[in-house]
């Protein structure tokens, strides 16, 4: 009675540990990256362009955001003219980091007061919530599921690998010239290039000490 009494509690206790969980019944992974921007906003005067003074705040800020490859940098002004006399100068700050300007800001809130600009700088990371995720046993499965943790590796390889995040969501479109002879040319010097063996072994030897 009481090695029945166990088979059904344990066939219980296995039937709803596998109703819990991720349930997937696809090839694709229910496990994919989230995207998440953070804008990080800062105002200086740049009325004619900016001060060697509010050049230098400028550059600490940057500095102490450790700015890299996949961050995006804008300048907004509530005139033209002050946004367009202060991009060469944030540019060439942007510029010491690898990165251009965008041509348009995102919208940020607070005013911005006359005379003055603001830069921003939007962040954007990815990762793959959830996961690992050992939610619901593997075994048994009656219903053709896939793991619950089916795809977390390869989704949180990519979000952690990818250069810019932003490429996950709308991806970049090709450029509409093409040079057959940059493409040609990596073929080129494959065929030009002479095999290894060509000049001969070469002799190697061992001297005694």
């Amino acid at each position: 009675m009481s090695i029945a009494r166990t088979s059904i509690l344990l066939g219980l206790a296995l039937a709803v540990s596998a109703c819990g969980g991720t349930k997937n019944r696809g090839l694709e992974t229910a496990h994919q990256p989230v995207i998440q921007r953070t804008d990080y906003v800062f105002d200086v005067a740049a009325s004619g362009g900016l001060s060697t003074d509010e050049a230098q705040r400028l550059a600490g800020w940057m500095e102490s955001l450790k700015l890299g490859y996949g961050d995006h940098v804008s300048v907004d002004a509530s005139s033209a003219s002050d946004a367009s006399s202060a991009r060469e100068s944030v540019g060439a700050l942007a510029a010491r980091y690898g990165l251009l300007l965008d041509e348009t800001a995102p919208v940020t809130t607070g005013e911005i007061a006359p005379g003055n600009v603001r830069i921003v700088v939007s962040r954007i990371k990815a990762n793959v919530p959830g996961c690992p995720d050992w939610s619901r046993a593997a075994q048994p499965e009656f219903g053709g599921h896939t793991s619950s943790n089916y795809g977390c590796a390869t989704s949180s390889n990519l979000a952690a690998m990818v250069a810019d995040p932003a490429d996950l969501v709308s991806g970049r479109t090709g450029s509409p010239v093409s040079s057959t002879l940059s493409t040609s040319k990596a073929v080129k010097t494959y065929r030009e290039a002479a095999p290894t063996g060509a000049s001969g072994l070469q002799k190697e030897g061992t001297t005694k000490q």
